[in-house]
């Protein structure tokens, strides 16, 4: 290597040096609620725009924060932002649920356009139902307890599903 290849190479050998993650012995800090959510929690809000197939009555830039489910069948979007357990005042867990057009007809077209929510507390076996009539829209969605809720979606004959974190009061 070439003096100058040497010369360039030593400030950023000294900078990797000095470089660390954190202090030694200081607990990470977690940067978001999901990230403290318990281990195979996947909910991972996000603050950017919405998708255009799920702006439909947004106007301007459409952000808001929302989930997307794990097929991307669906979007969760957050009006009550953190959704919050034993809430006694301030904004309520709504959300909006916004289903991506269906490329084809409904496989099952008798299936009821309802969509049910089975969202279980991870690590548990606390389950609970809520249905929002008339298919995916704006709703309340209220749990039992705080933490990580896997929720199983079905709606018009799809299915998706999802992780929203709980935060206690």
């Amino acid at each position: 290597m070439g003096s100058w290849g040497r010369l360039l190479l030593a400030p950023v050998v000294l900078l990797a040096g000095c470089t660390a993650a954190g202090a030694p012995g200081a607990p990470a800090t977690p940067a978001t609620p999901a990230a403290s959510a318990p281990t195979g929690c996947a909910a991972r809000v996000e603050e950017g725009r919405l998708p255009d197939w799920a702006d439909a009555g947004f106007s301007g830039d459409a952000r808001a924060p929302h989930v997307f489910g794990a097929r991307g069948e669906i979007v969760a979007v957050l009006f009550g932002q953190p959704l919050t357990v034993g809430r006694t005042a301030g904004p309520s867990n709504k959300i909006l649920w916004v289903a991506r057009p269906a490329a084809t007809p409904s496989p099952d077209p008798s299936a009821p356009a309802t969509l049910v929510i089975t969202a279980t507390l991870d690590g548990t076996t606390t389950r609970v139902t809520r249905e929002v009539a008339g298919g995916p829209g704006p709703s309340i969605v209220d749990v039992p307890r705080a933490g990580c809720w896997h929720l199983e979606l079905r709606w018009s004959g799809r299915t998706d599903t999802m992780d929203l974190v709980y935060v206690a009061a």
